[in-house]
């Protein structure tokens, strides 16, 4: 029988009546002739909440006990998950990452996937079994339990339907697609019926979270089409795949992060130095720029809140050893124009900055790709940046303009 694969997030498995709801789901497929595999988040808040509760016992919790402890969520919903469709009358089993043939690097917290071995899950599958995995975790190959970042469980998903030649892979969520920006900050937002693997992935890098941009990048190099669904069934879709843009230059979607840290560096010793701090501490950075003008230098790194919860303690380490040299600012939310070509000219660009101008929004900086247009603002303004630019951009384009 073909394989399918399936990814409930939290919201669809965050009490007992939806964990049955999912189950029937779940059920109904497999009587319609599929093998299942299906992958489940922690229950709604239960990652948020360990998280918590680590950083009351410890200000800074080491990566490692925070992935031992993490872990424990989506173990939870396997299991509740198996159960609910054993009492249905199916047979059915849950497996953690490691049982799963997940195997990473040793990075924790923020793993990814080197390789994916499924025999236990093929073997289960072979005996007629629906086969529940924890998403969002692996063990390293030096057998450590590791996590894969926010939104791993769709890594997960994805890694498992490349490596078991699933039909298509299916991620169930709280939204019945991807939109044109978060509904919540823009009700005017409109779901998009199909995407490109980089614009959603420029998408998922600057803040949507519907889908992991990991996951996107695996989808992307072995050619599996992704279907964005609502868990309840109610709505539309989005499926994302390899297709032509939608048109160049276009702005398709907006994205945005509430809170980000700009980290700034005035001179070429500080730069080094800096750089050298956030490898010791395994903090990614999203974008770097570097730049001269005359003897002045400067160097800026954006790091999202995800990699660095609280800014109090690092801020503490920049000043001990680089003085004012070297400054962070965490009251910044980032708002990212994500499109084909877009910036095959300057016209988007200059039409960004208008808009933000005209709203009396303070432009701290801007970053592009071939893809993505991104302003880092004051945060208290970026929710009436989100709203103006998808209006512009979105709602109202201009008759004859690409974007």
């Amino acid at each position: 029988m073909p394989i399918l694969v399936q990814k409930f997030g939290g919201s669809s498995v965050s009490d007992a009546d939806k964990i049955s709801a999912v189950a029937e789901r779940v059920v109904a497929a497999r009587q319609q002739g599929y093998d299942m595999v299906v992958v489940v988040s922690a229950m709604g808040e239960t990652t948020d909440e360990l998280i918590e509760l680590a950083h009351r016992v410890h200000p800074e919790p080491p990566r490692r006990e925070l992935d031992m402890l993490l872990s424990v969520g989506e173990r939870i919903s396997m299991a509740l998950l198996s159960m609910a469709i054993q009492q249905r009358g199916f047979d059915a089993i849950s497996f953690t990452g490691s049982q799963s043939g997940i195997i990473t690097n040793d990075r924790h917290s923020d793993a990814r996937i080197i390789e994916v071995r499924p025999f236990r899950i093929q073997d289960e599958l072979c005996r007629g079994r629906i086969v529940i995995v924890a998403g969002y975790q692996g063990m390293s190959y030096k057998r450590e339990i590791t996590t894969l970042g926010r939104g791993g469980s769709d890594t997960t998903a994805v890694a498992l339907a490349a490596a078991l030649n699933a039909e298509s892979c299916e991620i169930y969520g709280d939204v019945d697609g991807v939109y044109t920006a978060d509904p919540r900050a823009v009700p005017e937002a409109q779901r998009i019926d199909s995407l490109d693997y980089p614009e959603m992935q420029e998408l998922a890098e600057s803040g949507a979270r519907v889908l992991n941009a990991t996951a996107v990048e695996f989808a992307k190099e072995r050619g599996i089409g992704l279907f964005v669904r609502r868990a309840d069934g109610h709505g539309g879709q989005t499926l994302v795949r390899q297709h032509p843009p939608l048109g160049p230059g276009r702005v398709v979607g907006i994205a945005h992060e509430a809170s980000v840290h700009l980290i700034t560096a005035a001179s070429p010793e500080a730069r080094f130095g800096l750089l050298a701090l956030l490898d010791e501490q395994a903090i990614p950075g999203k974008q770097l720029s570097l730049h001269r003008f005359g003897a002045s230098y400067g160097t800026a790194v954006v790091v999202s809140r995800e990699h660095l919860p609280s800014a109090e303690p690092c801020r503490q380490r920049l000043a001990a050893r680089f003085g004012e040299a070297v400054r962070l600012d965490d009251e910044l939310g980032a708002v990212s124009l994500i499109g084909a070509g877009i910036n095959q000219s300057f016209a988007n660009i200059r039409r960004a900055l208008q808009v933000l101008d005209e709203q009396r929004i303070r432009v701290e900086a801007l970053h592009t790709s071939s893809f993505r247009i991104t302003a880092l603002l004051p945060a208290e303004q970026l929710e009436d940046a989100l709203r103006a630019l998808h209006r512009v951009f979105i709602e109202e384009p201009e008759p004859g303009e690409t974007c």
